[in-house]
């Protein structure tokens, strides 16, 4: 069984979180992986700011910061699996939604996206792995039916 938690720390009512849910369901069933517990945080500049400054050493806001616990699969010995946290800034969704001239729900489902894979070790730092998980990201996007 999943359990999956979104929490809007924002105070905005945001009208997407039963997509936001639905999508992450198929995005753990498309991943074949089961008994997971996660969470995915919505918060502001303001707060996602301050963890980029604290946890990355960057002193801006970013978009998305996952916080993975799972960082060496040998070590999991439990078919139950905690893998950790996934910060998401709303100002940035709309920010970037309007760059790039798409949705709110396109852009914060993107970034959803993008922190479950790196909760389950996906990254892109190097050329090869971005290409691996910028076309997992779509895969599942399109999958589900979001769009550019």
């Amino acid at each position: 069984m999943n359990n999956v938690e979104i929490i809007n720390e924002t105070g905005i009512d945001l009208d997407y979180i039963k997509t936001m849910k639905d999508l992450i369901d198929y995005a753990i069933k498309h991943e074949k992986i089961k008994n997971v517990i996660f969470n995915i945080i919505i918060v502001d500049n303001k707060y996602i700011h301050k963890l980029n400054k604290e946890y990355r050493g960057i002193d801006r806001p970013t978009d998305v910061i996952s916080f993975a616990l799972e960082d060496n699969e040998d070590l999991i010995e439990s078919d139950l699996r905690i893998l950790g946290d996934i910060y998401i800034s709303i100002d940035k969704v709309y920010e970037q939604a309007k760059e790039y001239g798409h949705s709110n729900l396109r852009e914060i489902c993107f970034l959803m996206i993008h922190g479950f894979l790196h909760l389950l070790g996906y990254d892109h730092i190097k050329e090869e792995e971005e290409k691996v998980m910028f076309a997992k990201q779509e895969e599942i996007l399109n999958g589900f039916g979001i769009t550019r």
